[in-house]
């Protein structure tokens, strides 16, 4: 579909790239883009042609969080004492479908990534960023608390004292910092970022798409689990793995010591 405020695109066999496509606003979300974030992102989700999603913005930005000049707008009106936060309805679910599809998500962070524009890029699984991004959990310098998930993936990501010092106060990191503490899995030049994404995803869509959604389930189920019920969720699941073709094939593969070809369309 073509949409008003992303750009959804076919890079490589079995990846999707959606790219955030306001830059004259810095990729700022309104709610027209979160209705077509979670529209596409519904979409993919169970096209099952994609097995890997990339994120990325246009222009220098990857996303500076909302609008600040629509947010002013809003809280201008006189009845906005008596409505919910702004982007609240829409924007949450982005996050949240993010983190739980089936689909494992790359977050290509091109440019600046702030405060629910970083908490976009917290949900994904991976994140790649630019040596020229710049990250940070700035909702303290609007006098707000993290608003989108901020709270929940930083302190998982680089652990409560830099999740804590990151929220309170608002300062940005650059991105070799971002890869020291964690926050990202690699920095690359400006113009290697969407190349190296792509080609990461598209190393991840070659393996079987069965065992990609269950091993992102379970990855993202452990947070919540102790060992013992983390490791019962896995069993589970490789108890039906073992029916799969998928497995016979990649046991047959490396027992020949040749690539695997798997059934890309199983259900």
């Amino acid at each position: 579909m073509n949409y008003e405020t992303i750009i959804v695109e076919r890079p490589a066999d079995g990846v999707a790239l959606i790219t955030l496509n306001r830059p004259d606003r810095g990729n700022g979300v309104v709610p027209e883009m979160a209705a077509d974030l979670m529209h596409a992102l519904t979409a993919l989700d169970t096209d099952f042609s994609v097995r890997v999603l990339v994120v990325t913005g246009a222009g220098k930005q990857f996303c500076a969080g909302a609008d600040l000049v629509e947010f002013k707008r809003y809280l201008e009106e006189d009845h906005a004492r008596t409505q919910e936060p702004y982007n609240a309805r829409v924007l949450f679910p982005v996050t949240q479908k993010l983190a739980s599809c089936r689909l494992p998500v790359i977050a290509a962070i091109n440019g600046g990534a702030t405060a629910g524009g970083l908490d976009l890029a917290l949900a994904c699984d991976i994140r790649i960023a630019s040596s020229r991004a710049k990250m940070g959990e700035t909702y303290i310098k609007l006098g707000l608390n993290p608003g989108n998930g901020g709270t929940y993936f930083l302190p998982r990501l680089v652990g409560s004292g830099l999740a804590a010092e990151m929220a309170l106060t608002g300062d940005l990191l650059d991105a070799q910092r971002a890869l020291e503490i964690g926050l990202v899995n690699k920095v690359v030049a400006p113009e290697d970022l969407l190349p190296e994404a792509v080609a990461l995803a598209a190393r991840i869509a070659e393996r079987p798409r069965l065992a990609l959604e269950a091993t992102k389930q379970q990855l993202r189920q452990s947070w919540h689990m102790d060992l013992l019920t983390s490791m019962n969720n896995s069993f589970w699941g490789v108890a039906t793995m073992t029916y799969s073709d998928d497995l016979r094939e990649g046991v047959n593969a490396a027992l020949e010591k040749r690539e695997p070809r798997y059934n890309q369309d199983q259900s």
